[in-house]
């Protein structure tokens, strides 16, 4: 699968690649190749939108109809058939479908790996030219080439550890389940170090798709915020 998203993802790296670099003279330390991983992150999250705005407000639903659940569990607590019961039907009254959180992250999951794949072996996925890849200008501001880690500790490790906080944030603003934003709250602590240590690791590329992929999110989710806000507002 993630072989298969590889080659879809490459030949589209490719194609943004030899776009932008038929735009005009290349900066030095903003590469072709930099830009072309930036376009093509964002171009996936676009395409992802929708599941993304779909699970932004499957989850505002679950915050909203958790205070029943709870009394479900009270009520019936010891006739775990009839809670069942009466949770589902609930859900099916609320036109929630429980499993629909998960989606997003079951469909980022191999694009991500796939992305991994592409910058490990960009030759075998993205540019078949071998000559030509490795003359390529790779360079990304203080990154020379986006091969290789980042050799700064406070550069995109930093910015990846950051924005996944900020994402994660903005995600808990998003449901007012209390007990979910309590376990998000942990993953808060958590998540963005070891994504820290994961960046410091690995092709800086991949630290840059992250940061935009992160960034991308985050404007997403204030305006879902705000535009779901207003919906319940008006209600």
């Amino acid at each position: 699968m993630s072989a298969f998203l590889g080659n879809i993802l490459g030949g589209l790296l490719k194609l943004v690649y030899d776009t932008v670099s038929s735009i005009g003279s290349e900066p030095e330390t903003f590469s072709f190749y930099a830009m072309a991983i930036i376009v093509t992150t964002i171009i996936f999250k676009l395409l992802l939108l929708p599941v993304s705005m779909h699970q932004t407000k499957s989850t505002k639903k679950m915050g909203e109809i958790q205070p029943r659940i709870k009394e479900i569990q009270t009520k019936y607590k010891n006739d775990p058939q009839t809670m069942q019961a009466k949770t589902m039907e609930l859900y099916k009254e609320a036109k929630y479908n429980p499993a629909s959180g998960c989606l997003i992250l079951i469909i980022q999951i191999p694009i991500i790996f796939a992305f991994f794949k592409v910058m490990r072996e960009p030759t075998l996925y993205a540019f078949k030219d071998v000559a030509a890849y490795e003359a390529m200008n790779k360079a990304f501001f203080w990154i020379k080439n986006l091969e290789n880690p980042d050799p700064l500790l406070w550069g995109l490790p930093l910015l990846a550890a950051a924005t996944t906080y900020l994402q994660s944030v903005t995600m808990s603003a998003s449901n007012p389940d209390q007990q979910a934003q309590s376990t998000m709250k942990t993953m808060n602590m958590f998540l963005p170090v070891m994504i820290f240590m994961a960046a410091k690791g690995f092709a800086a590329g991949l630290a840059l798709y992250w940061v935009i992929s992160n960034v991308f999110s985050i404007v997403q989710q204030l305006i879902s915020n705000r535009s779901l806000g207003k919906i319940k507002e008006e209600k």
